[in-house]
């Protein structure tokens, strides 16, 4: 039995409120960065959602685009941040405020 719409819509807005909530609320870095995945996830249990709803596979190839773009950017981010961690004592967002080598 396929669940209804709702339950994919209600799942996804969920993580994707907490997901937003993480990135405005907290400081550290690395909890921003796991916070952005989890928005990234809302959006694709939405699209699998409507996938399912509609019968349509577009939504689920959207998905797989999402998943590997989240994937690079997983590299790049956590290379970053282990980068800064390394250079700084602190992750805290509001301290990390220059680029410079």
């Amino acid at each position: 039995m396929i669940p209804a719409l709702e339950y994919y819509l209600v799942l996804g807005a969920a993580l994707f409120i907490i997901g937003l909530l993480g990135v405005l609320v907290r400081r550290n870095l690395l909890i921003v960065f796991m916070s952005i995945e989890l928005i990234l996830l809302g959006a694709n249990v939405t699209f699998v959602g409507f996938a399912v709803a509609l019968n349509n596979m577009l939504g689920q190839a959207f998905v797989i685009f999402s998943l590997t773009v989240a994937a690079a950017e997983a590299a790049v981010g956590l290379a970053i941040i282990v980068a800064l961690s390394r250079h700084r004592d602190s992750l805290n967002v509001d301290e990390i405020d220059t680029l410079k080598g």
